[in-house]
């Protein structure tokens, strides 16, 4: 195998091995893809300043999240289906976040349950939830977190409505997915991961059968997901979430200042800017741009991490030096999975944290906490001049 010298390198391994309803599953974003693609690309709007004559000598990546040490400001960002992208994803993905010292988030839609991934690690990790209607699996939820010794809980507050993503339609990607004559000929195609699958137990939403009520097999699966999500959500029902869950707890979805600042109010420990990696309101601006708008509203009253287009480690400089004390990788780590396993998801992370730290040696800075927009090159207008 070629050495894995970028994000894109695992990408294009990842392309070869998935099926196709899986690889468009992650690499796809809502209506015209226009969000999509723009989260990375306003990314490359930003440059970066050089400076030299510097000791760089003895340069840090190491951080804090949420009060927890961590080798570099990047979590792994909830994915769901990530059982699907590789067998067993979610404890792969969950042992490479551990032993290189970064948070990993489980889904509520995993294919893993929150018990398995505890059982097969031995750090703590986040837990992610949706914001749904039935109280008591919310709550048998929160306590099975609690169980499995999960230290923070990410609750996604931009999935009140589901955006259409025409290529999940197209591919029949749904909970559970749809197979199809066209879907099964692929599945067919790609042998070694056919065989991964054929030899675990774990192919169904562990968190959700045989946990949510009338939920007793896949098949019963579909009605449920259909129903789940509560399109009334408020302020007050977010607040009454919060109140469920004893430790930090991180709002994921936030766009727009004034929600920022309500989620201070409702007590997040802290915030993701996000759109859902562009695949909820196509044509909101990208997670980046709308960075410095958000930072300038919330200041230091509330951790702010960031979401949404990050696949190299000066995408990830370029977000703390624009004020995030941390960040969040989702479909960075999903191509390693999907290309190598576990192995994979320890490739994206030192390929990240390489171009982060020579990165910010020639940027002149030794420790990651040093970052600001001091090293930054920002276009005038990029945060825009809209009506």
């Amino acid at each position: 195998m070629p050495p894995i010298t970028e994000i894109e390198d695992l990408k294009r391994i990842y392309k070869r091995r998935v099926p196709k309803m899986f690889y468009d599953y992650a690499e796809s974003g809502s209506w015209t893809e226009q969000t999509f693609r723009e989260n990375s690309s306003d990314f490359d709007q930003i440059r970066l300043r050089q400076r030299i004559a510097r000791d760089m000598d003895g340069r840090t990546t190491a951080g804090k999240m949420v009060g927890q040490d961590v080798s570099m400001p990047v979590a792994l960002a909830p994915v769901g289906l990530t059982g699907m992208q590789s067998a067993d994803g979610e404890i792969k993905a969950a042992r490479a976040a551990e032993r290189f010292g970064v948070p990993y988030t489980l889904s509520t839609m995993s294919i893993c349950s929150i018990e398995d991934v505890a059982e097969h690690t031995q750090k703590p990790f986040w837990f992610q939830v949706y914001t749904l209607k039935d109280d008591d699996f919310m709550k048998r939820l929160f306590a099975r977190a609690k169980a499995a010794g999960c230290t923070s809980l990410v609750i996604t507050v931009d999935l009140q409505i589901m955006g259409q993503r025409h290529k999940d339609i197209k591919n029949g990607l749904s909970a559970p997915p749809k197979l199809t004559a066209k879907s099964i000929a692929n599945m067919a195609t790609k042998v070694p991961w056919g065989l991964e699958m054929l030899g675990t137990k774990r192919r169904f939403f562990g968190n959700i059968v045989g946990h949510a009520k009338g939920v007793t097999d896949p098949g019963s699966l579909s009605s449920w997901t259909a129903e789940a999500f509560d399109p009334s959500l408020n302020w007050e029902r977010i607040k009454e979430f919060r109140s469920w869950w004893d430790g930090p707890v991180i709002l994921k979805g936030i766009l727009d200042a004034d929600d920022a600042k309500e989620a201070i109010n409702v007590g997040a420990d802290a915030i993701v800017v996000s759109n859902h990696g562009g695949r909820q309101l196509d044509g909101a601006l990208s997670s980046i741009r709308m960075l410095p708008t958000i930072m300038d509203a919330v200041g230091d009253k509330i951790e702010v991490h960031l979401d949404s287009g990050i696949r190299s480690g000066q995408d990830v400089l370029k977000a703390l030096a624009m004020g995030a004390t941390g960040t969040m990788i989702g479909r960075a780590y999903v191509y390693g999975l999907g290309a190598r396993g576990q192995q994979g998801v320890t490739d994206a992370l030192e390929v990240i944290q390489k171009e982060l730290s020579t990165s910010m040696g020639l940027c002149g800075e030794r420790d990651v906490a040093n970052l600001s927009r001091d090293n930054l090159l920002i276009p005038k207008g990029f945060q825009g001049d809209w009506e």
